[in-house]
């Protein structure tokens, strides 16, 4: 009897927190994982560095056509998945022609490759809830009308509707995961989530008194990094490509979520939390929350860690670093 060929997957953005739950995922699922990377050997994987001895490597920039191809050739993934790109919001309206290019320039390179080197490839493309933008309507599923405000979301979409253009026309197995805000205590610390965390465990520590925000009541639909990255691996184990939106379904304001990271630490947000200005965006004039029904229906897909569940996972993660840093120091 010949044995069954081991799956192949080739990650891009190994490195960030999407592409170390994927990873883990993947590995514990049997999977021979390449994971693709800017820079040379010796750079740190960052969130998955503690995977290294565990994954291929391969160095490369994304918008190197003939480096990209020659990746993928040396790869040869069953299945790719595309994470890899700036997801900052507000450095995009610095760098918006880098974003665009990053984004969904890398995209069609990557899209490109795939289709000359192996058509049968299975292709993820992470996607975002941001591409709806200034949406009409909330909830928004897969078919609400685009309204894209900023770059970032400008490029997602454009990445986006390639990949539906290029499954139609050249019958690519291509999957757009259309993300809602996920997070971790692998977040970078740049994000209003990991921010709100960290000062919360910090102030319990006594190692600072106050947290400065900005707009309190912005509403976001926040779920675990881990199951978002289950459902696009579910995504691709389907007979059939389509994209689909992965979220909660449920929106919470900023200020709901700094309520709960501090209750886990038994403080009062209120006491310690203040409104920096400079910080507050304008308004959305719609919440940006995704209705995750077609994934439940089609894939049996939702997420598994509750909201409270996720932030006290963080803030427990970040007294346990900030305590070590203390026993170090």
């Amino acid at each position: 009897m010949v044995a069954e060929e081991r799956r192949r997957a080739l990650v891009t953005g190994i490195s960030g927190q999407d592409g170390s739950f994927l990873t883990e995922l993947l590995l514990e699922k049997g999977y021979e994982v390449t994971g693709l990377s800017r820079g040379a050997p010796q750079r740190s994987l960052g969130c998955s560095e503690h995977l290294r001895e565990h994954v291929k490597l391969l160095w490369c920039d994304l918008l190197d056509t003939d480096g990209l191809q020659s990746a993928i050739g040396h790869a040869r993934p069953h299945e790719l998945y595309h994470l890899a790109s700036p997801s900052f919001v507000p450095t995009s309206w610095e760098q918006p022609l880098h974003t665009l290019q990053t984004i969904a320039g890398s995209t069609a390179a990557i899209l490109e490759a795939v289709l000359r080197i192996d058509p049968r490839t299975r292709v993820f493309v992470a996607s975002s809830l941001a591409m709806f933008g200034d949406a009409r309507e909330s909830p928004q599923r897969e078919d609400t009308c685009c309204r894209p405000s900023n770059p970032y979301a400008i490029a997602k979409l454009t990445a986006h509707q390639l990949v539906g253009a290029m499954r139609g026309r050249d019958g690519l197995f291509g999957c757009s995961g259309i993300l809602a805000n996920h997070e971790s205590e692998r977040r970078s610390e740049w994000f209003v989530t990991r921010k709100i965390t960290r000062g919360a465990a910090a102030i319990k520590l006594g190692l600072t008194d106050e947290l400065y925000l900005g707009d309190l009541d912005a509403v976001r639909d926040w779920s675990f990094a881990g199951d978002i990255m289950r459902g696009a691996w579910l995504m691709l184990q389907q007979d059939s490509p389509r994209d689909y939106v992965l979220a909660s379904g449920v929106g919470h304001t900023v200020r709901q979520f700094a309520q709960a990271a501090f209750g886990c630490v038994d403080l009062q947000a209120e006491r310690y939390i203040r409104v920096d200005p400079s910080l507050v965006r304008p308004p959305d004039a719609t919440p940006s929350v995704g209705d995750p029904s077609r994934a439940l229906r089609e894939l049996g897909w939702a997420p598994q860690l509750s909201f409270e569940d996720l932030i006290e996972r963080m803030v427990h993660a970040d007294l346990k670093e900030l305590q070590g840093h203390q026993g170090g120091s």
